[in-house]
């Protein structure tokens, strides 16, 4: 927006045009549109707002109404940071693209339905001001929705091509898979399977993230809810050497990801992988003494065998916690008994059999199987145990330790190398916490059909990638994510009103809180909409 004078002349006078006007795009071609004529507008009062639009301070709006305008400091700050991140330019400019910025904004602040964000929120926010964007309703959003599955794939290559324009060198990806529960039953893709919620007995659906090594994901896939964890590391892989055009790769993924039939996968890409073996394979190891006990300790040390490199540790706090856990199960179990054993001598009619059974169901549930033996004392209708202490010893042997298992070179990787980028799965097992529970989270769903289930965990993997780059700049304000954002979207502008002109307004000054946040960010919110 800005001020124009025009002069012209006609015969012997000389006409002078005073007007509010701004620019816009049509066609590729940049036209100017009169908002309104203030020739006849005080000279001091024109000046004023020159400077106003100049990002100056104004002294003289008097003659204005004022009146209080809608949040805007959240949705400029995610726009700012979607322009950043290449999300915004990937889009595009179409309606589908403002609507799917909307709902990456919504799911950051707002969390709720599609429903709540079109008929409640959107009333709040300065949604047409920032993005451009009115008249939608929750219909509209579910078609974006549509439209956001339709071309993820689309999307995804052009902000991965954005963020890395330069992908030739050996690259490490991370990957992991979680489920989501549904309440309803009627999700096209919804199924029963593992859940990691722990919500037995209800349908979900599994969730595959690909990350680069920092944690920031690239690509976002949602399975039927019985697909077993290893069935999705090979649409990855074809991913990464169809889609994103990699040359060379270490797949980073746990020890129920990458199995044999994966490393074949890895293998035949001439890639190479980054994982861990199970309690029973490090059995396996000792027992073929490809390693040895005494080479696990606080500090990595590495075997190699057959072109296979092992890195070995062992985790003394992880190891407390361990015996710890071992301990409070044990002493569980013994509290289980005492109280069994009072219950049979306070009712005599009560079968010492049927305590017998639920002993050792107890025992199977807490993992104690071979450390309590039970024997029934007839005579005094008692159960009595006695602990394995070699069992126990057995079990404690390989607390706190672990093994890494990687075909990479030691020309391309040290074994410090290996052990840190495995560590680094933590980064995807955080952006699934945040998925998952935080601000961003993909719970609950309220669809049914397949495609826009999976536009609406692709619109919260793009509210994550916004989430954790402003959490990355402002980790060191001291404020939690939740109050991050809650205090920008406090941040609302002011509308100054006058016959045709309506001047929307932010704050001169922010409150100190508000700038220690900006000033992580390094973004400077505008004087105005």
């Amino acid at each position: 927006m800005f001020i124009r004078t025009t002069i012209r002349k006609y015969k012997d006078r000389q006409y002078k045009s005073i007007s509010l006007a701004n620019n816009y795009r049509e066609n590729g071609k940049i036209k100017t549109r009169i908002i309104s004529n203030i020739t006849n507008w005080p000279g001091e009062l024109i000046e004023e707002f020159r400077g106003l639009l100049k990002g100056k301070k104004v002294t003289n709006l008097d003659d204005f109404k004022q009146t209080q305008g809608k949040s805007c400091g959240a949705l400029l700050v995610i726009n700012a940071i979607c322009n950043e991140l290449g999300i915004t330019k990937t889009l595009g400019n179409s309606k589908q693209a403002k609507l799917a910025l909307f709902q990456i904004m919504g799911r950051i602040i707002n969390q709720g339905s599609r429903l709540k964000l079109a008929s409640e929120w959107v009333f709040d926010q300065a949604v047409e001001e920032v993005l451009g964007l009115d008249n939608f309703n929750e219909d509209t959003l579910y078609k974006n929705l549509d439209w956001l599955s339709e071309n993820q794939e689309k999307i995804e290559d052009k902000i991965f091509k954005y963020r890395y324009p330069e992908c030739k060198e050996l690259t490490i990806y991370l990957y992991d898979v979680t489920s989501s529960y549904f309440e309803g039953s009627k999700n096209e893709l919804a199924d029963y399977g593992y859940n990691r919620d722990g919500k037995h007995g209800k349908k979900q659906i599994v969730i595959g993230l690909l990350c680069d090594e920092m944690g920031y994901p690239i690509s976002v896939e949602v399975f039927k809810g019985n697909t077993a964890d290893n069935k999705t590391v090979v649409n990855q892989l074809h991913k990464l050497k169809e889609r994103f055009s990699i040359e060379n790769v270490i797949f980073v993924g746990d020890k129920g990801m990458i199995k044999s039939k994966q490393i074949d996968q890895i293998n035949e890409l001439n890639w190479y992988y980054i994982t861990s073996i199970t309690k029973g394979q490090i059995n396996t190891l000792l027992k073929e003494e490809i390693i040895q006990l005494g080479l696990f300790d606080n500090t990595i040390s590495e075997v190699e065998q057959s072109g296979i490199r092992y890195i070995l540790r062992k985790n003394p706090i992880r190891a407390d916690e361990i015996k710890n856990n071992r301990d409070s199960r044990i002493a569980f179990i013994k509290k289980a008994i005492r109280k069994k054993n009072e219950y049979l001598a306070a009712h005599p009619r009560a079968k010492v059999d049927k305590a017998f059974e639920q002993l050792l169901k107890l025992v199977k549930k807490r993992g104690m199987d071979g450390i309590f033996e039970f024997k029934i004392k007839e005579d005094e209708r008692t159960v009595d145990y006695l602990i394995n202490e070699e069992k126990v010893e057995e079990n404690s042997m390989l607390d706190g330790c672990y093994v890494i298992k990687s075909n990479a070179p030691k020309s391309l990787a040290t074994a410090q190398t290996i052990h840190d980028r495995y560590k680094e799965l933590s980064n995807v097992e955080l952006a699934f916490r945040t998925l998952k529970t935080s601000m961003e989270e993909i719970r609950p769903i309220f669809l049914r059909k397949e495609s826009r289930t999976r536009g609406h965990v692709f619109v919260c993997m793009l509210a994550y990638m916004v989430v954790k780059n402003i959490w990355e700049k402002c980790k060191n304000t001291g404020f939690t994510k939740d109050h991050i954002i809650k205090t920008l979207d406090k941040i609302q502008y002011r509308i100054y009103n006058k016959e045709k002109i309506n001047l929307k307004l932010l704050p001169d000054e922010y409150l100190n809180h508000q700038n220690k946040i900006l000033q992580a960010l390094e973004i400077k919110l505008p004087k105005q909409l």
